[in-house]
């Protein structure tokens, strides 16, 4: 597990006016440490049930497409960034995102291509039958939030020549909500989109949620993060990757180490690799915050529903 190279030509797309890469990408935070996605590239059937204190989530697959993947949460974090974007800059985007899928692709950093073109439209296909129930922001403990990933989809191809002309999706209300909501989104470095393993993947979006603000980083005991992951491995296989990942070093901005608390349990402490002496080999530079050029978002390559009157 590492990170994958980026695709040629990498140089992020013209999403905007400014260029991908100088747009913080966000990512809603309520979806970043529980378990709401499948971290295996196998496709898995079984659902997800979590319940930790007053907390639950359960997550249900369609027999024909499974469970939405962690890797088809990148299409999320996509449409998040475009929301917060808008907003940023004055706009009134709403749920429906309009877009062409080679900059999407060219967005989460992945090659462009008949071959991605269909995975990214199996992609759409489970974000949309994906069934979620969970009561967190379902204002009240005996209260249940319901829905799906992706509330449709849609795609237009050009009859003549076969290739796709635009694709829509429609978000739906508790993903939107939570973007738009106040501390709703976290900006992720944009070098997440090129890990390869979903517990990497996972890890870091982990990291990110808890450890970003925090001095001394943050701590997690390897039960709790197996119960967090939703994982369907035994708790021995996930413990085992979750060393490679540590031993690996792979995570953008975190480090990760493994020691053992007083009762004998192994825990992963995840620390920013700013907060390391300089001299360490892991320590980097803090970041400076990305800062996008004022000249609006309107293009032909993205454009959200107009509002109605």
């Amino acid at each position: 597990m590492t990170k994958r190279l980026p695709p040629r030509g990498d140089h992020q797309p013209d999403l905007f006016a400014a260029n991908f890469a100088d747009i913080p990408i966000r990512d809603q935070r309520d979806t970043m440490e529980r378990p709401f996605f499948s971290l295996a590239k196998k496709p898995r059937y079984a659902p997800i049930e979590y319940h930790v204190g007053d907390v639950w989530v359960e997550v249900s697959a369609n027999p024909k497409f499974g469970l939405a993947t962690i890797w088809d949460a990148d299409i999320l974090i996509w449409a998040s960034t475009q929301i917060t974007e808008a907003l940023d800059r004055g706009l009134q985007p709403i749920r429906t995102i309009h877009f062409h899928p080679h900059n999407l692709l060219k967005s989460i950093r992945r090659p462009t291509g008949g071959e991605h073109y269909a995975r990214l439209r199996a992609a759409l296909e489970r974000l949309t039958h994906t069934a979620v129930r969970t009561n967190i922001r379902a204002e009240g403990r005996k209260k249940t939030a319901s829905f799906h990933w992706l509330e449709s989809w849609t795609e237009v191809v050009d009859e003549t020549s076969g290739e796709t002309t635009g694709v829509t999706l429609t978000l739906p209300d508790w993903l939107f909500d939570g973007i738009l909501m106040k501390g709703g989104v976290l900006t992720i470095h944009e070098d997440y989109f090129l890990l390869t393993g979903g517990i990497e993947k996972w890890l870091y979006r982990v990291a990110q949620k808890h450890a970003g603000q925090q001095e001394g980083g943050w701590q997690f005991t390897m039960r709790q993060l197996y119960e967090k992951s939703g994982s369907s491995s035994r708790f021995s296989d996930f413990a085992i990757d979750v060393r490679k990942v540590v031993e690996n070093d792979s995570l953008p901005e975190y480090t990760s180490l493994l020691h053992k608390n007083g009762e004998g349990e192994e825990i992963v402490h995840f620390l920013k690799r700013n907060l390391l002496p300089v001299g360490d080999p892991r320590y980097e530079t803090p970041r400076h915050a990305r800062r996008r050029h004022a000249r609006g978002i309107a293009s032909k390559s993205i454009k959200f529903s107009t509002m109605p009157e």
